[in-house]
């Protein structure tokens, strides 16, 4: 990937999905200077991206974490304001709604409340197997830790959720399912 084409190719394919990976973390005012730290280290960095890897998300994702950790008082403070704010109350009929959404909209505040308080190492871990959807796999190379560590830190911080929720566990991913 030291060829700059080769790297806007990567940039054209991943961009947007970065962006509303940060978006989620830190809220659209922050996400493009995220983005833009993500892909400017990613573009230095070219040179030692392993080619033997046929997907550069986790690498990127990877970046990406470093950057919202440089952002993290901005993101702990978002979601302190999260937390204290009144659960959704529906606006359009169930029809219009699927129950999905209702549950996450009302879950929000409680949810905030607890990523606030979860470690960034547990944070970073949960968000991007919940919303950048990453594999087990790909999180431990974003994060640079063994698969192991992953499994065994996303087991504790669902017992932390589900125990802060009543029971309820809104991050069940396909995977874990099949286990």
């Amino acid at each position: 990937m030291k060829q700059p084409e080769w790297f806007a190719a990567v940039f054209d394919r991943h961009n947007d999905e970065i962006y509303r990976y940060a978006v989620r973390r830190l809220g659209p005012e922050m996400a493009e200077d995220v983005v833009a730290d993500t892909f400017l280290t990613a573009f230095r960095k070219r040179g030692k991206y392993d080619r033997e890897r046929p997907d550069a998300r986790p690498w990127l994702y990877g970046i990406a974490t470093q950057a919202i950790r440089e952002h993290r008082r901005a993101e702990i403070r978002r979601n302190r304001l999260l937390a204290r704010g009144e659960a959704h109350d529906a606006v359009e009929s169930f029809d219009e709604r699927s129950a999905s959404r209702v549950t996450a909209e009302r879950l929000q505040p409680r949810l905030a409340a607890v990523l606030a308080r979860l470690s960034a190492a547990d944070r970073d871990l949960l968000l991007l197997i919940a919303w950048a959807d990453l594999t087990y796999e790909e999180s431990a190379q974003a994060l640079g830790v063994p698969i192991g560590t992953v499994r065994s830190r996303l087991h504790r911080i669902r017992t932390k959720v589900r125990r802060a929720l009543g029971g309820t566990d809104p991050m069940a991913t396909n995977e874990e399912s099949a286990v």
